[in-house]
């Protein structure tokens, strides 16, 4: 009985010291993991099973009536809800290759050996990431309002220029100038990891500064770009702050746009909760199942070059 006593307590001793200062210091993230991320997802998911209905003809008291899977059927049936992932579809198309195009070359650009003052490029690019969305969203309604933005003035030569009756590119353009600094700086930190070796030899080949960066550079950081892009296309799934702010002068932007702004216009304007949560879980779940996808993709294609390789 002592030997098992003093075994087990050998045991204990061993996994604590093992385990025991791992589990204290990731004890505080996962309780705020799950304070704020698991609680609201689960009480979203509560929410959305049920629905609000009153009695007397809509004059008696409300109560809250399970529906199962009623409100994710009234979302999916809504044609709003549906023209808004219709419009994060053609957000994206033009969005990420604008902003993945311009972040590439101006990372390429700066991983020249002819680039000068790199940091203050860097630092200057990513200024505009620094900037709240909602800033950016007002100081652009600002230089998209016919009248009193200086852009208009000085673009126009007296003639009107409507970029808010166009708001799909004057929404990307908020994006472009938002996202581009940020996203170049990752494409730059690949660039530094890829091997002087490798560049190098491709001089020595003749190789020139484009040869290069096409042949060599972008397909050596090929998994950076597919990160950003997959991060970029769940970002734009959330598409919520700039076209909110840019509707009051917008008259194209409604207020079921976007999945979150049809979320958002169900519980904060016509107060039907479960609806907005079954909308909002609709949402989470494209999002991951997106990911999903892109992850699996990556990883065939990167086993599939990696045993052409042997």
């Amino acid at each position: 009985m002592t030997s098992r006593t003093t075994d087990s307590s050998r045991a204990t001793g061993r996994w604590r010291g093992r385990y025991g200062a791992p589990a204290v210091l990731i004890a505080p993230f996962l309780a705020l993991f799950v304070a704020a991320m698991l609680v609201p997802v689960g009480y979203a998911v509560y929410l959305s099973l049920f629905t609000e209905r009153r009695s007397g003809l809509g004059f008696g008291e409300a109560e809250d009536v399970f529906t199962g899977l009623g409100n994710y059927a009234r979302a999916l049936g809504d044609p709003a809800y549906r023209a808004g992932f219709l419009t994060i579809a053609q957000y994206c198309m033009l969005y990420i290759p604008v902003m993945i195009g311009l972040s590439l070359v101006v990372a390429l650009l700066l991983d020249s050996v002819y680039a000068r003052a790199k940091r203050f490029f860097q630092l200057a690019l990513f200024l505009p990431h620094a900037v709240p969305g909602i800033i950016a969203a007002l100081v652009w309604t600002y230089l998209y309002t016919p009248g009193i933005s200086p852009v208009i003035d000085a673009l126009g030569g007296g003639a009107q220029i409507d970029f808010l009756g166009h708001p799909l590119p004057s929404v990307v353009n908020i994006a472009v100038w938002e996202w581009t600094g940020y996203n170049m700086i990752i494409f730059f930190a690949a660039l530094q990891a890829v091997p002087r070796e490798v560049l190098e030899a491709a001089l020595v080949d003749g190789a020139g500064a484009l040869r290069t960066a096409f042949s060599i550079k972008i397909p050596l950081i090929k998994a950076s770009v597919t990160m950003v892009a997959l991060f970029t296309v769940i970002g734009a799934l959330q598409l919520f702050t700039e076209p909110m702010i840019l509707r009051g002068a917008a008259p194209g932007i409604t207020t079921t746009w976007t999945p979150n702004m049809y979320a958002f216009t169900a519980a904060f304007e016509h107060n039907d909760y479960g609806l907005a949560a079954a909308s909002s879980v609709l949402l989470a779940l494209a999002a991951a199942l997106l990911s999903f996808l892109v992850t699996r993709i990556g990883r065939a294609r990167s086993e599939r070059r990696t045993e052409a390789a042997r």
